[in-house]
């Protein structure tokens, strides 16, 4: 019989205002063992999907700006991007020292006091080890962790999350070699596993609601194991076709 897996998406309410400096990891162990009706906890094999945002705060990847300027922020976009790749009016697509290509360089003023503006963590891969270190430490757990950020698409309307950087979840399944369902042997397909989950998990934390942290449960063991969203999933520029 096929394996049909179920996968369940639970929110973790709870978490504090983020402020630099703070024990995010420990902050998450609290909201998901906190006493709740059902209890939330953590399991071997859960992935947590974090908020780019609060790893930001924590981290204090902040800058202030003029809050009676909506772009104040663009010349710190300029500094943190090491390559402009479009400019149309007020909006610039941009290549990160992380290789990310993204609007404004990941820069964010949502969901924070009018006079800051909230950069993208230097090394995301790093700052999910460290989480899931701290969470196997305290708690014992296997977990994966999944920093997640909201991108937009080329060619695509609408906004989706994606991976910023992960820990102990293999960013790419890579099902070159294998079969499909009819028998075929598939040639170039790599799944990222890692956008997928965060994906999923935005659906249940939402914009405005709150919700940093997102719990998924059921995730084939198997795609468990080493590897970091800069290494394995960012394209290299001379692979990239557009440019």
């Amino acid at each position: 019989m096929t394996d049909l897996r179920r996968l369940e998406i639970i929110p973790v309410p709870g978490l504090p205002e983020v402020q630099p400096g703070d024990d995010l990891a420990g902050q998450v162990m609290d909201a998901c063992t906190a006493p709740s009706d059902p209890p939330i906890g953590l399991l071997d094999h859960d992935v947590l999907v974090i908020s780019q945002k609060v790893v930001s705060k924590a981290e204090n990847k902040l800058v202030k700006v003029d809050p009676t300027d909506p772009q104040a922020h663009k010349p710190v976009v300029l500094e943190e991007s090491v390559r402009v790749i479009r400019r149309r009016g007020d909006l610039i697509i941009s290549q990160t020292k992380h290789g990310f290509v993204c609007a404004s360089a990941g820069i964010d003023r949502s969901n924070v006091a009018s006079d800051t503006a909230v950069l993208l963590p230097d090394d995301s891969d790093r700052s999910a080890r460290r989480i899931r270190d701290a969470i196997n430490g305290r708690l014992g757990v296997d977990v994966g962790i999944v920093v997640a950020d909201t991108f937009g698409r080329p060619w695509r309307r609408g906004l989706t999350d994606v991976a910023l950087g992960c820990a102990g979840i293999k960013p790419i399944l890579d099902l070159r070699g294998t079969d499909d369902a009819v028998g075929r042997e598939l040639q170039v397909t790599e799944v990222c596993i890692v956008d997928e989950l965060a994906g999923a998990a935005e659906l249940v934390r939402g914009k405005s609601n709150g919700i940093a942290v997102a719990i998924i449960r059921g995730v084939d063991p198997a795609w468990f194991g080493p590897g970091s969203v800069q290494d394995d999933i960012v394209r290299d520029p001379q692979e990239d076709l557009f440019r």
